[in-house]
């Protein structure tokens, strides 16, 4: 079975640092940390090249950035936390932002958490999955890079990775943008969560 899912029109809605339009549909949220592999995971989910802004800078993203897909839901692009190369005040503003979409926004669904599957557990990602748990948030955690982690060593990779962040081995999906890994898994559980 092919792992790229057809999908057919996208719109980018804009970037929005605060007040983000209604736009009526379901909304998708990924976050994570600068540099995981975010705006290159949602490429291949919408099977697109350039629909996410892709950057080997960690913290290129620094706003909330819509997409309409299908019109049938929206992906939101969060700006990553974590070792981005900002100063102080900006960092504080991201949070803040951030923090204020995932309360507030009454379209959001799931929140895609996207981890490095090639490091170990952060205590942020562990902090931030257990905050949207408690305030009733559907969490969804993806481990990018799984193709850097030899076969033989991904089920207990992840295993691992399950334990740091406090979660069930069966709720991290394993997924690799450059070959294509894991697609119709995330889709699955994408399409249930704006379904629901």
């Amino acid at each position: 079975m092919s792992e790229v899912r057809n999908i057919g029109r996208v719109a980018f809605l804009g970037s929005f640092p605060k007040n983000l339009p209604s736009t009526g549909l379901p909304e998708v949220a990924f976050a994570g940390r600068s540099n995981v592999g975010k705006s290159s995971a949602i490429n291949t989910l919408l099977n697109r090249k350039k629909a996410a802004r892709v950057s080997g800078t960690p913290g290129r993203t620094q706003l909330i950035n819509l997409f309409r897909v299908d019109d049938r839901l929206c992906f939101a692009d969060l700006p990553g936390y974590g070792f981005a190369k900002v100063p102080e005040p900006v960092r504080v503003k991201w949070k803040s932002m951030i923090e204020r979409y995932l309360s507030d926004r009454e379209e959001l669904k799931l929140v895609v958490i996207l981890v490095d599957s090639s490091i170990a557990a952060r205590e942020m990602d562990a902090e931030l999955i257990a905050a949207l748990q408690e305030a009733g948030l559907p969490v969804l955690i993806v481990a990018t890079k799984i193709d850097r982690i030899g076969k033989s060593r991904r089920k207990s990779r992840l295993a691992k990775l399950a334990a740091g962040l406090g979660v069930p081995a069966v709720d991290v999906l394993p997924f690799s943008s450059p070959k294509k890994l894991g697609i119709q898994r995330v889709w699955r559980r994408i399409d249930a969560a704006v379904k629901a």
